[in-house]
């Protein structure tokens, strides 16, 4: 079956005066889909639409997340539960390939965010469950630590340090064991165990903020996941991108 390849990127605060960085690595990665996160100005994105050769893309006034597609979607919608801070995207690719929820959840290290990470994970979830039918892909920015992994906080920049002190010295990691406890699998361990996945910032690369999840049932589809920490994408943004291949068609 043809090779379905998705693409999930936080571009930084719309992507303006960085276009050529993005759209070379863009065009690198020849994705059927493009997931974007900070994607708040529409001429950028309509920009960058148009040089990667994709005949579709969107997003939301005032919201973070928008797309690219290289072929039509069949469906595509913002939801925005009243507990997010940004609304999920749904997406529904033309031609075949898996049912997508783009995600950006809120940011800073801090015990009170992971809370309100944790309550918008839980609307994500409801809203994946009314909506998708078979195999379907959560994809994004989650902004939290998955468990197990480590945060260096004498790595944070100094304005961030406080939010730790502030919440005791520690965290509870609790949103990404969340998504596990509902029978996803971590698309980036299930391809690359042992790896460390970090995809922030790109200056100094010690947090993963990133991640593709899929039910567990479809991980045999996943064949790459990879983040992408090229020169060119360090240039786009203050992310890496993450890119996933999936093998077979699924709507």
């Amino acid at each position: 079956m043809t090779p379905f390849r998705l693409v999930t990127w936080n571009i930084r605060e719309g992507g303006r005066g960085r276009e050529d960085a993005i759209v070379a690595t863009l065009a690198a990665l020849k994705a059927d889909v493009v997931l974007l996160q900070e994607a708040t100005d529409p001429v950028v994105v309509e920009h960058l639409a148009h040089r990667t050769g994709m005949v579709q893309w969107g997003t939301s006034h005032r919201q973070s997340l928008g797309f690219l597609a290289r072929v039509p979607v069949r469906e595509v919608a913002w939801h925005r539960p009243r507990v997010s801070r940004h609304a999920f995207l749904e997406l529904v690719p033309g031609g075949g390939g898996p049912h997508l929820f783009g995600v950006h959840l809120s940011a800073v290290h801090a015990a009170w965010t992971e809370r309100r990470r944790v309550h918008e994970v839980r609307a994500l979830l409801r809203t994946v469950a009314a909506r998708a039918s078979g195999f379907h892909v959560l994809a994004g920015d989650f902004n939290t630590l998955a468990p197990g992994e480590w945060l260096d906080v004498q790595r944070l920049p100094l304005r961030l340090r406080p939010f730790i002190w502030m919440s005791g010295g520690h965290i509870r990691w609790r949103t990404i064991q969340q998504v596990l406890d509902a029978g996803y699998a971590d698309g980036y361990r299930v391809a690359r165990p042992g790896e460390t996945g970090f995809t922030f910032p790109t200056w100094q690369p010690h947090i993963r903020l990133d991640y593709v999840f899929l039910p567990s049932p479809g991980v045999a589809t996943l064949t790459a996941c990879e983040v992408v920490s090229s020169d060119t994408a360090a240039r786009g943004s203050d992310h890496f991108p993450l890119v996933a291949e999936f093998a077979a068609e699924a709507g």
